[in-house]
């Protein structure tokens, strides 16, 4: 099988792994990370955590300023906030515009790319209950920079950061939440 071929795998995997309640992902060949955690806290806290976009300053990797620029709630009952994320490392400090799409039903949440130095940027998030007091946390992003100074300078850099995000909510979880005891 070529590499090509095991882009295209790749990315029609994400996409069947994600369900169809979002858009079908065009993240083949894309530089992506995905991961399942299962987690001591409920699918609700858990979303809503991940929902509170603007509390990411506070504890999400590389993360330096958020600003919602709109908030509206849909007739389906979805919420889409439009949003600029401020990410720094060293001395490198890019903004970039997202829609993120809050099913709150379905417990999943779409991020989606609107602006900045990426060519493509989507991140999908599932919450799916594993009894009464834990969930398994879904997370997965694909992006790709325009720049490809950027994407030597930032690449190897986001791909430590994503491997490092599901904890980080996990933890902030554990602050705001009370502990339970380990999931199974």
């Amino acid at each position: 099988m070529t590499e090509g071929q095991n882009r295209r795998l790749r990315g029609m995997a994400c996409v069947s792994m994600w369900g169809a309640s979002f858009p079908e992902s065009r993240t083949a060949g894309m530089p992506s990370f995905s991961n399942k955690r299962r987690v001591n806290h409920t699918a609700t806290e858990m979303f809503d955590l991940v929902a509170d976009v603007e509390r990411y300053p506070e504890f999400v990797p590389m993360c330096q300023a958020l600003r919602v620029r709109q908030r509206t709630v849909k007739p389906d009952g979805t919420e889409v906030i439009v949003a600029d994320m401020t990410v720094s490392f060293k001395l490198v400090r890019e903004t970039f515009t997202s829609r993120v799409t809050l099913d709150r039903a379905n417990q999943k949440i779409l991020v989606e790319y609107l602006r900045g130095p990426f060519s493509h940027l989507e991140n999908r998030w599932t919450f799916e209950p594993r009894g009464d007091d834990a969930c398994e946390v879904g997370f997965f992003i694909a992006y790709e920079f325009k720049s490809r100074m950027l994407a030597i300078l930032m690449g190897a850099m986001f791909d430590a950061a994503f491997h490092r995000f599901a904890e980080a909510f996990e933890k902030r979880a554990d602050v705001i939440y009370p502990r339970r005891a380990p999931a199974a």
